[in-house]
């Protein structure tokens, strides 16, 4: 019957996406590159580019952090790009011009295109790319530097820290966050990621080009020049770099604008599928988190097509309930013992949502999925 092959295949899908592979990647001894050859002695020129908009909530903290990193100074320069900021953040910019720091107006035409401004001024072998929200350990940099020693590393990404949020839907977050660095980990030593952290990352400045004004995802775009070019992006989680935790409902913007800008790269990048290097892995972690969402549906209706019986009634009944546990999750007490089911219910729900919703890339001006992440300070 059509609708029971289907059914097979989408949940063979969904099992190997969610837990086969995973694994896989844990149990399987994959071949590995060897380590980098990562070396302290090693301090090249560095320029620092913040792209920001209205960031004066965060914009004298992140300076000060800057300003801090265990890095000779005279080999570090810092540029802010202000992109069509209407609060304080030039003035405050403006205070640090006597420490060093330039400011880089423009008008607002998205961080991609901000970014490209701050590339045309870029001097020296590496680029460091930083947000404005993230203080950064005093020794990020120095890491990320280290690794440069070794010319096989075309670029390299630190560790985000999510501070740890007391809701559901943060922690939830947290636990998927963990799964990603591990996973990183693991293909970095492998040979080579496919996308980095864009709060905490380095890239050699010959490998830069400038972006496409209605990128999302500077983060992929830039890495993937070096990896096409035959060098490694690698993971060093000793470069570290804090967050705070998005205001509840907002994570889900954020997830849907980091995948409309992943369905981006996969358009325009192509060769992601062709490309020997790293291509399973690619398919199975990267590309498989878009098809989720489309196996999950086509499991369903594969199970509404199903004869009536107890195996479609009971597939049935088990998705129903799980998805009303999701819609429901807001009004459970945090403390009432089926939270532990309807918050992970509910935030793989939005994910998966925000998947479906992120095509929307290519129908509108992606430059209007950009808004600033809205966070909650102080919390532990």
């Amino acid at each position: 019957m059509l609708a029971l092959a289907i059914l097979m295949a989408a949940a063979a899908a969904i099992a190997y996406i969610l837990i086969l592979y995973p694994l896989l990647l844990a149990m399987l001894p994959f071949k590995t590159k060897p380590p980098v050859a990562k070396s302290f002695d090693h301090q090249p020129q560095v320029t620092a580019i913040v792209a920001v908009h209205n960031g004066a909530e965060f914009v004298r903290a992140k300076l000060e952090s800057l300003l801090a990193l265990d890095y000779p100074r005279e080999r570090l320069r810092m540029i802010v790009v202000s992109d069509g900021s209407t609060d304080a953040t030039e003035s405050i910019v403006r205070e640090f011009a006597h420490r060093g720091v330039e400011l880089l107006p423009a008008p607002r035409e998205g961080k991609a295109a901000a970014l490209n401004r701050a590339l045309a001024m870029a001097s020296g072998e590496i680029l460091f790319f930083t947000d404005v929200r993230q203080p950064l350990d005093g020794a990020a940099l120095r890491h990320l530097a280290a690794n440069f020693a070794d010319p096989s590393v075309g670029a390299v990404t630190g560790e985000m820290r999510l501070e740890r949020g007391d809701r559901g839907e943060q922690a939830d977050m947290d636990l998927y966050w963990r799964y990603e660095i591990w996973a990183r980990a693991k293909h970095s030593a492998i040979d080579s990621l496919f996308q980095v952290t864009g709060c905490i990352y380095a890239m050699r400045r010959s490998l830069a080009a400038p972006l496409p004004p209605d990128t999302l995802s500077d983060d992929a775009v830039l890495p993937l020049r070096a990896f096409f070019a035959g060098y490694r992006v690698v993971f060093d989680p000793a470069a570290i770099a804090i967050d705070h935790p998005a205001k509840a409902g907002t994570e889900f913007r954020r997830r849907r604008r980091n995948l409309g800008g992943l369905w981006q790269v996969f358009a325009r990048h192509p060769r992601l599928f062709t490309e020997r290097r790293m291509r399973v892995h690619f398919l199975s972690h990267k590309f498989a988190r878009l098809m989720l969402p489309w196996a999950l549906i086509a499991a369903v209706l594969a199970t509404v097509g199903l004869p009536p019986g107890w195996f479609r009634d009971w597939n049935l009944a088990g998705a129903a309930g799980l998805l009303a546990l999701a819609l429901i999750d807001a009004a459970i007490p945090s403390k009432f013992f089926l939270k532990r089911i309807s918050s992970p219910a509910r935030t793989f729900l939005a994910m998966n949502l925000a998947s479906l919703l992120a095509l929307g890339v290519f129908f509108t001006d992606a430059r209007r999925m950009w808004k600033s992440t809205q966070v909650e300070r102080g919390e532990s």
